[in-house]
């Protein structure tokens, strides 16, 4: 689905600053959003709402209701919003525009921090409270705007190369790919087994949605590419950019991305590596633990995502908790975020449902390591990420990205034309 958002504040021309493009919003001198930030004022408890994608993992509300346990006064209520990013962000844009109270704590993807923020949605929190020495660095830097923090990182997240250990084994293949030639070539030796008939090579998340501008992005920085510079100015028109989308539209092309591919989300992928129609799959972490109570579980496991030349680059994403500017009860609200983002709760989530969690302890825990063997390769992957482009108009650009990568992996426009049009549509948006 293709989101234009409505835009509540008429915007000047973006500056460049900090690695982000950003947009002084309002009539203060210094950008509006950081001008009424400072005076926030953290009163009122009471009941709240907690407002996050749909919960398939079956592990927030236990997290919810020990803290309801702890707190009957001030009780937590979870609003599950579609599965999908898109449909999440423009809810709680709807909810920001018209000033409601009704969502509280919004978990929000990582890259809409700086939007939210520029434009008055949220509040800035009091950076001491939180420990964020305690966090990986490019995690902690996606929850900040020109400097100061307007969410509490609750999950990182990396992309993941999950892989049939049973079948590359068969196949006389010693280890996962670390490029694109061999994961196809790995391909075809699989594929010449009699347990692998019927089975496709690579998937990942290829519907026309937020999923797709990660798979793009990570395409194009595997190739050694980038979407947006330092400065938030695009360059995907380039030679760099178009082998990266070279190998997602050819994928489909050829086969080695099976053709109902285009349609995949997240879910979609995982329940089809799981039931034994992929031979690899390109996810996040929290598949980890769904596969293992799959009939997948012990014929499986994860690497680093494969590039042009070795191995590729995550996009990073995780979810940040921000506090909405117009909600009520909002101490109760600044204590539920020190609490659902904590280490006590992120290493529930890391058990639980294999989300990955913001502290850095947690990675190099001999015993968790012991349990969960993916945590080095998740380590090494966010720390190797790159973020989507941060920018204030990121609703425009994610939008014109999943149509034209949409159009070259349907076949309706060639790579180059799709570049071509990408870099067009996304000077026009960054210069709004």
């Amino acid at each position: 689905m293709k989101i234009r958002t409505t835009r509540a504040l008429q915007c000047s021309t973006a500056l460049a600053a900090a690695g982000l493009l950003v947009t002084a919003c309002g009539s203060s001198g210094d950008g509006g959003a950081g001008a009424s930030a400072g005076s926030t004022s953290f009163q009122g408890r009471g009941p709240i709402t907690y407002v996050a994608g749909k919960d398939t993992s079956g592990v927030v509300p236990k997290v919810i209701d020990r803290w309801n346990r702890l707190h009957p006064k001030e009780k937590v209520t979870f609003i599950q919003l579609p599965t999908d990013a898109d449909s999440q962000r423009q809810q709680m844009i709807q909810n920001a525009e018209t000033k409601s109270d009704a969502y509280t704590v919004l978990s929000l993807d990582v890259v809409w921090t700086s939007e939210f923020a520029a434009h008055q949605w949220i509040d800035r929190l009091p950076e001491k409270q939180f420990p964020l020495r305690t966090m990986l660095k490019p995690v902690v830097e996606t929850a900040k705007y020109r400097g100061n923090l307007y969410a509490a990182p609750a999950s990182s997240d990396g992309g993941l190369l999950y892989y049939r250990t049973d079948l590359l084994k068969k196949a006389g293949v010693t280890r996962p790919p670390a490029t694109w030639s061999e994961m196809t070539a790995d391909c075809a030796k699989v594929k010449k087994l009699p347990e692998a008939k019927g089975m496709s090579c690579y998937a990942g998340q290829f519907q026309k949605y937020e999923g797709l501008t990660v798979n793009f992005a990570e395409a194009v920085n595997s190739a050694g590419g980038v979407v947006t510079d330092a400065n938030g100015r695009p360059h995907v028109d380039t030679p760099e950019a178009k082998k990266g989308l070279d190998f997602l539209a050819g994928s489909v092309k050829d086969g080695t991305i099976p053709k109902e591919a285009v349609t995949y989300q997240e879910e979609d992928g995982r329940q089809a590596f799981q039931s034994g129609k992929l031979i690899f799959l390109r996810n996040w972490p929290y598949v980890y633990a769904l596969a293992e109570k799959s009939k997948a579980a012990g014929k499986f496991a994860v690497a680093p995502l494969p590039g042009l030349n070795g191995p590729g680059s995550s996009s990073l994403g995780g979810h940040n908790l921000a506090l909405s500017s117009f909600a009520k009860n909002k101490a109760t609200a600044l204590d539920f975020m020190k609490f659902f983002s904590s280490e006590d709760s992120a290493g529930t989530f890391l058990r639980d449902a294999s989300l990955a969690p913001p502290y850095t302890d947690l990675y190099d825990n001999a015993s968790l390591v012991k349990q969960y063997p993916y945590l080095p390769v998740l380590k090494q992957s966010i720390l190797r990420a790159v973020p989507r482009p941060r920018v204030v108009q990121y609703g425009d650009v994610t939008s014109a990205i999943q149509q034209e990568t949409y159009a070259a992996l349907t076949g309706s426009k060639s790579s180059t034309q799709a570049l071509k049009d990408l870099q067009n549509d996304l000077q026009h948006a960054t210069a709004q």
